[in-house]
């Protein structure tokens, strides 16, 4: 399937509201210990503010219909001045979600291609990101693209 990759818009808000929801879902799936079911980790109001934030860019995958299939919450991060760490430029995917109409279409796949051009050229060293460790497909996905376990959170629960 063919995909058009850009800034999202504020049009585009009742679809990523739609695939907040789906993805909330995918998570309580997983771990309802932690995730309410059907909930949206950001409103309205808040999508509307983070559209106009550089520092946060929201790119959705579209079909010739203008359609949104699919999106990347990304958030730059500059590390600078520790007295341990390299001074370094990141790209963190915040979250990224297609449609469960459109998967297995390849539409992630150019959604991460997109975002992990625009980190290039941002000057990124790197393209981070957390996925859920109840999220075997998403793991698959990510690795498929060439992504590789940096670190790992590990939790007891009491």
């Amino acid at each position: 399937m063919k995909v058009r990759v850009r800034r999202a818009e504020e049009k585009d808000i009742p679809m990523i509201l739609e695939l907040l929801t789906q993805v909330c879902n995918v998570h309580s799936d997983g771990r309802p210990d932690l995730f309410k079911r059907d909930e949206q980790k950001y409103h309205k109001e808040e999508l509307e503010i983070l559209l106009k934030d550089d520092t946060r860019p929201i790119f959705v995958g579209v079909d010739e219909n203008d359609e949104v299939l699919g999106y990347g919450f990304c958030v730059l991060l500059n590390y600078e001045g520790s007295n341990v760490l390299v001074d370094r430029r990141e790209l963190y995917i915040d979250d990224l979600c297609v449609h469960e109409r459109a998967r297995g279409l390849g539409v992630g796949k150019q959604i991460f291609s997109y975002i992990k051009s625009f980190a290039k050229e941002a000057g990124c060293y790197h393209l981070t990101l957390n996925v859920w460790a109840s999220n075997e497909t998403a793991m698959r996905f990510y690795e498929a693209q060439g992504m590789r376990m940096l670190k790992k959170e590990m939790e007891v629960i009491l």
